[in-house]
């Protein structure tokens, strides 16, 4: 008997000291088991902060950052627990051999014990890949806690059903084939982290989304930067600073807006439109022609176009003693054509990109002309502040080309 030194010892102590056969070895085994974790504990300290010590200074002098996350996830910590909790599950149970009872109950609890030391120690394992993984370019904007928590959910189930099996006494495969008749019991509890699993590998595969990208789901009010995806949710951190949380299967099941795209393209899209008064528009005269021509973005277009419709008409014998006569130049069409000119010279605009200036239907608020065009700068503040010049600069240019910006007038009935 590996304690049994100890135990004869203070057990004849305690009987000279005139305690009865029984209490005497109540006592025994009290002090006994004192002593044993009393060494235990000093042993685990002793052995934890040599661990820690040692692979610390393993990590920095290691060029690799395996072993950085290894010491930051206390895998070490754990392992160095398991020698203390091995001797105890060799020393501690002899110690009750007069008490089968307890001797049972003890030898139960210590193997409950290591294996959820067990559990710890892969978790920690797995959160150190999870780590050594996300600082790697390449997996950073991968769902590798979706893979994790899977990895997790199993060592979890296979611990839980070794604490059943340590506990009743029965083979673990017993209670699997309990779980395999339960399974659609626990296809139902487990619903949304299967179907968040599945999703988590399908947007993996597709490539959909990840972390880091812009999206927009106005259905849950998320809009901004996806920070994390799991296997129950992907979190999104909006442009207020907020937090929004979307059930992961929802990104397969729902429609969204990713802006990755837009990101990786050459510039970011403007598509506005200016609303323009339908009864301030109208033909050009010559005169009017002449002193639009003082506008240098548009003169050479204004003097080739000119010639053209004067060539036209010329050749056509057109009746030019009404202006709606023939072809003509109009203001709407003049200015249209500078806002493109316009564009296309703004440096903060990707001149290899559609630019475009188009009309759009009419309707009861006036005549749309839509602006559309990518800016070179992507950024939000710097996208807006872009757009606002843009449109300052074009709503105040209207008034040269005798046009009107549509206003609703409440003041009418």
């Amino acid at each position: 008997m590996k304690t049994y030194g100890i135990s004869k010892y203070f057990h004849t102590l305690f009987l000279e000291k005139g305690f009865s056969d029984t209490i005497a070895a109540y006592l025994t085994l009290l002090v006994s088991i004192f002593l044993i974790l009393i060494i235990v504990y000093i042993l685990d300290l002793i052995l934890r902060k040599a661990a820690l010590n040692l692979f610390r200074r393993f990590a920095i002098k290691s060029k690799n950052n395996f072993d950085d996350y290894l010491v930051k996830n206390k895998t070490f910590v754990f392992i160095a627990h398991s020698i203390p909790l091995g001797i105890v599950i060799w020393l501690l149970p002899d110690l009750f051999h007069d008490f089968p009872t307890l001797k049972r109950i003890v030898e139960i609890i210590l193997d409950i014990l290591a294996i959820f030391l067990s559990i710890w120690i892969i978790r920690s394992i797995l959160r150190t890949f999870r780590d050594f993984l996300k600082s790697i370019d390449s997996f950073k904007d991968k769902p590798i806690d979706s893979y994790i928590q899977v990895f997790m959910i199993f060592a979890w189930l296979i611990g839980i059903v070794s604490v059943f099996s340590v506990i009743t006494g029965k083979s673990i495969w017993t209670f699997l084939t309990a779980l395999g008749a339960l399974s659609a019991v626990i296809l139902l509890i487990f619903k949304d982290t299967i179907l968040g699993f599945v999703s988590s590998i399908q947007v993996a595969v597709n490539d959909t989304v990840r972390i880091g990208d812009w999206i927009t789901m106005s259905k849950y009010g998320a809009d901004g930067d996806v920070i994390e995806i799991n296997l129950s949710s992907v979190k999104v951190q909006n442009f207020d600073k907020t937090i929004t949380t979307i059930p992961t299967y929802y990104l397969t099941s729902d429609s969204f807006r990713n802006w990755r795209g837009m990101l990786d393209s050459g510039g970011r899209r403007i598509k506005r439109s200016i609303l323009i008064k339908t009864s301030s528009i109208k033909f050009l005269s010559d005169g009017e022609i002449s002193e639009l021509k003082k506008i240098e973005l548009i003169q050479a277009y204004l003097d080739h176009q000119q010639k053209e419709v004067s060539h036209y008409n010329t050749l056509q014998q057109i009746n030019k003693e009404l202006l709606i006569n023939g072809r003509n130049l109009s203001n709407m069409g003049v200015f249209r054509k500078y806002a493109e000119l316009y564009l296309k010279n703004h440096p903060d605009i990707n001149e290899k990109m559609t630019i475009m200036t188009r009309q759009l239907a009419p309707t009861a608020q006036g005549i749309p002309l839509e602006i559309y065009a990518f800016s070179n700068d992507k950024v939000w503040l710097n996208y807006e502040n872009i757009v606002a010049n843009i449109f300052d600069h074009l709503l105040a240019a209207i008034p040269y080309f005798h046009l009107e910006v549509f206003e609703l007038d409440y003041t009418k009935n």
